[in-house]
């Protein structure tokens, strides 16, 4: 899997972060083609090379093509930005994530407001340039090949701000509502502007698993997003690498082992697994019947958990009862521990995250007396150590073949180890 890693030094901005994945290599025409899913009108992008502190990178823009859309365009509820969004053909994966993203800055104004989320109007966020610029982040993390998300620590400016809440010291209310649940820190410099824009907190908040300096990451690709202001302390650029981690792990001087207390030892064995974090939740269950269990599965791996399972478990008061445990993405995190809390008869929920060590997967297909099988192929440092058959493409071949699903199965292991191809 590959790392984008943020470097967001000068902050983050909707545009800035766009901006930066262009420069990585996604495509804006094929971009603007997806964007016009969404069914959105008087607009058009601008991408546009340009440099500021001399640093070259990207310049995205959204330009509305009639001066009155804004007024009018600029404020919806984030019911009304869903129903746009899930109407559209876009992929299930970006309009996840884009209600995600959007979730994020509802929940925040509705604290603010002292509204349900739901019934939150955007003004500025609700405007046809910050609508792109978040579902456009989102096709354009898709086109990258979804990479895993990184980002150094968050640093904000200094000074006020105008904003629909009247003058306000930076950060903006939103912007420290939604790095605020999420959990994430912020540092402010001395640079006298905003740096960090909520649609910018709302993608880090989304996306990105961890908040640290980089580690042991090769750069393959570096992209610059360019700003529009001119700060006084930092160049106005967001600066993304993509690329992997490195399979032997330097040791790291005496002054970082102090200061970071997490270590990172992918790799360190020179084994070319990959690496990824994942959110462990569990809860205790004592009082909710199997049918309840059953939907919040279905419901669970619909909403894009990695994997829900059960285990039967001796509670307290001699009670039998279930151990309810749900894997999923870190960032996923806290959106699953409400659906714990709210489709079951928990109280609570545990959290762990964890580090996991996987098989570089591929998948091939092999050719039997049956008909071709999809085979799934984990490989360790280039050599074969576990080999699957698909059920899906297995139960098609049965099916044609009008044979037991076991006989297709054992075909496929057999041609895959043996070359019995008979």
């Amino acid at each position: 899997m590959k790392t984008l890693y943020l470097d967001i030094f000068s902050g983050i901005s909707g545009d800035m972060f766009m901006g930066a994945l262009i420069d990585l290599g996604v495509d804006p025409r094929k971009l603007e083609h997806e964007l016009k899913k969404l069914k959105l009108d008087d607009y058009r992008l601008h991408v546009t090379r340009k440099q500021k502190s001399g640093i070259e990178g990207i310049k995205f823009d959204v330009h509305l093509t009639h001066a009155h859309v804004r007024h009018h365009d600029g404020d919806r509820t984030f019911a009304q930005i869903k129903t746009l969004i899930a109407r559209s053909k876009l992929s299930l994966w970006v309009k996840k994530k884009s209600v995600a993203v959007f979730q994020r800055i509802a929940e925040a104004e509705g604290k603010i407001h002292g509204l349900p989320p739901g019934r939150v109007h955007f003004h500025e966020i609700g405007a046809v340039d910050s609508i792109v610029d978040i579902v456009g982040a989102c096709i354009a993390l898709e086109m990258l090949g979804k990479p895993r998300v990184l980002a150094a620590p968050v640093i904000e400016g200094t000074g006020w701000i105008d904003c629909e809440h009247g003058r306000f010291p930076v950060p903006a209310p939103a912007t420290l509502a939604i790095l605020g649940a999420r959990g994430i820190g912020v540092t402010q410099c001395n640079e006298p502007h905003e740096l960090v824009t909520p649609t910018g907190a709302a993608l880090l908040a989304e996306f990105t698993e961890s908040f640290e300096p980089m580690e042991n990451l090769v750069a393959e690709k570096i992209g610059f997003g360019i700003g529009s202001r001119d700060n006084k302390t930092r160049p106005n650029v967001l600066r993304a690498v993509l690329g992997t981690e490195s399979k032997v792990h330097p040791p790291p001087p005496r002054l970082w082992r102090a200061r970071s207390p997490k270590s990172k030892v992918a790799g360190s064995s020179g084994l070319d697994w990959e690496t990824d974090r994942i959110a462990v939740l569990e809860t205790n269950l004592d009082d909710c019947s199997g049918e309840i269990l059953g939907h919040f599965l279905e419901t669970a791996l619909d909403g894009g958990a990695l994997d829900v399972f059960y285990t039967p478990v001796q509670m307290k008061k001699n009670r039998p009862g279930t151990l309810l445990t749900v894997l999923c993405a870190e960032t996923d995190a806290d959106k699953f521990t409400e659906t714990i809390l709210r489709k079951t008869s928990a109280f609570g929920v545990r959290r762990t995250i964890a580090e996991r060590r996987k098989l570089r997967r591929e998948f091939m297909d092999v050719k039997t007396r049956f008909g071709k099988v999809t085979v799934k192929l984990g490989k360790l440092n280039g050599r074969i150590v576990q080999a699957a058959p698909e059920f899906e493409s297995c139960k098609k071949v049965a099916a044609r073949a009008k044979v037991a699903l076991k006989q297709v199965y054992e075909a496929a292991v057999r041609t895959l180890f043996q070359g019995d191809a008979r």
